[in-house]
């Protein structure tokens, strides 16, 4: 039932909103076509994209296709289409599928979660919200365990800055990854998005560490620097408060409508028809 509303919402805005001049984007036989309608259309085929995000070619093919819509709208009723009993028939379903929709969002829209409750959601549900502990790491990677050795001893002697900036010197002359040219920055990360050696590895170091053995690898000889590490912790509230005030509000709208369906089919005269192969009622 919630991916029926979801689905329907869009439909129910493009109907709600108020239309202006520059809102139209171009006019066939005196009916506008709209952005909104241009918007819809987007997102029916690609939801995550928007007519305004699209270049002008492809705003010009959208227009193309919602011209052509108009027109093969206007062929279909001089042809009778619209007088046939299927469509008759298909209309009403319509009808029906749009004032659900309707009363569904004045259902949705009348839930109101205040920001108390966002707040005593957050602070009794605080573990839903952990950072997870990560480490900034770099690291040198060659193909032979000789060569790797090489680095780590040239490297041993020195602490702190020094041999942060030897290594990031090194990882931009001898490492063989992609990351090379950033001093071999591997950035943050957390526990397991490693491969197994190398997660290992990594988060046996203290902060300011290197390896003092080659980390072998399915990609070759990891020389290993600990840049830094965070500990796990809470995301701020500010952080998360419209994702929880969102997720409350669906919950709530969820438990609404699940009792309303209740109550109308307790006072409802529901026959069911269905019968298995034997003939007995389901």
């Amino acid at each position: 039932m919630l991916n029926y509303v979801k689905s329907s919402f869009l439909t129910v805005a493009m109907l709600t909103a108020t239309l202006t001049a520059s809102d139209i984007l171009v006019t066939v036989n005196g009916k506008n076509i709209t952005k909104q309608e241009a918007e819809a259309f987007v997102a029916a085929s690609a939801p995550k994209s928007s007519y305004e995000t699209l270049d002008k070619t492809q705003q010009a093919m959208i227009k193309e296709r919602l011209v052509e819509k108009v027109l093969f709208t206007e062929l279909a009723k001089k042809e009778g289409i619209d007088k046939k009993p299927e469509f008759q028939r298909n209309m009403e379903k319509i009808k029906e599928e749009l004032l659900v929709n309707m009363w569904m969002k004045s259902q949705m829209d009348s839930v109101v979660v205040s920001d108390s409750e966002a707040k005593a959601f957050y602070d009794k549900n605080k573990e839903k919200f952990m950072q997870k502990e990560t480490v900034h790491a770099r690291h040198i990677l060659v193909k032979e365990e000789s060569e790797a050795q090489k680095i780590i001893d040239e490297l041993k002697s020195l602490k702190g800055e020094a041999l942060k900036n030897k290594f990031i010197e090194l990882a931009k002359a001898k490492s063989t990854g992609p990351s090379a040219s950033k001093g071999g920055d591997l950035g943050s990360f957390s526990k397991g998005q490693m491969v197994p050696e190398f997660d290992k590895a990594v988060w046996a170091l203290n902060v300011g560490e290197i390896t003092q053995k080659p980390v072998k690898t399915q990609f070759g000889y990891h020389v290993i620097y600990l840049e830094g590490k965070s500990e796990a912790k809470a995301t701020e509230y500010a952080q998360v408060k419209d994702r929880i005030i969102a997720s409350l509000k669906q919950q709530q709208f969820a438990n609404k409508i699940t009792e309303i369906a209740k109550e109308l089919k307790a006072k409802a005269k529901i026959v069911d028809h269905s019968a298995d192969a034997n003939g007995t009622k389901k």
